[in-house]
């Protein structure tokens, strides 16, 4: 079973556009659509996080869709790196590309929920989902039965 958590912490809503929505909750393979597995010994290290920017780097490059690409990366860098911290690191990454749309998601070992909270003004940490909140027109997360959680993001082209 699929659970949607609507809880105040995601800026935004937690619930994806209906174009991914189905995606995820069914699994069906998309036109444009992208996944690279982290590997279990790597998922925890920070080196997975500038292999996953490449991974989007080249991706974006091959569906020519570069002008995404800072962008993209940015996110995935915080996606993966709250994975690596709070979700018992990364699993996967997965982009998909619907019309002028561009989704982002990690899905992580935990079904902890991400939190976006009001970082201390000196403080080294806190601030990575505030900036994949105003980077993004959509974010959130969703918990599909299993020990896994999906965090996604949607970036507009």
């Amino acid at each position: 079973m699929t659970t949607f958590d609507a809880r105040p912490q995601a800026a935004i809503g937690s619930r994806p556009p209906g174009w991914l929505s189905s995606i995820l909750v069914e699994g069906r393979a998309w036109e444009c659509d992208a996944v690279f597995p982290f590997h279990q010994r790597v998922a925890l290290e920070p080196a997975c996080v500038s292999t996953a920017r490449r991974f989007v780097d080249q991706t974006l490059a091959a569906w020519g869709a570069l002008g995404l690409a800072y962008d993209a990366q940015l996110v995935v860098s915080e996606l993966v790196t709250n994975a690596m911290r709070h979700g018992g690191g990364a699993a996967q990454l997965r982009l998909l590309c619907h019309e002028a749309e561009l989704a982002c998601v990690v899905s992580d070992h935990s079904r902890t929920v991400p939190m976006a909270t009001a970082p201390d003004v000196f403080s080294e940490f806190g601030r990575g989902l505030r900036l994949v909140d105003a980077l993004c027109t959509a974010w959130g997360w969703l918990v599909p039965g299993g020990t896994r959680k999906l965090v996604w993001a949607v970036l507009a082209g």
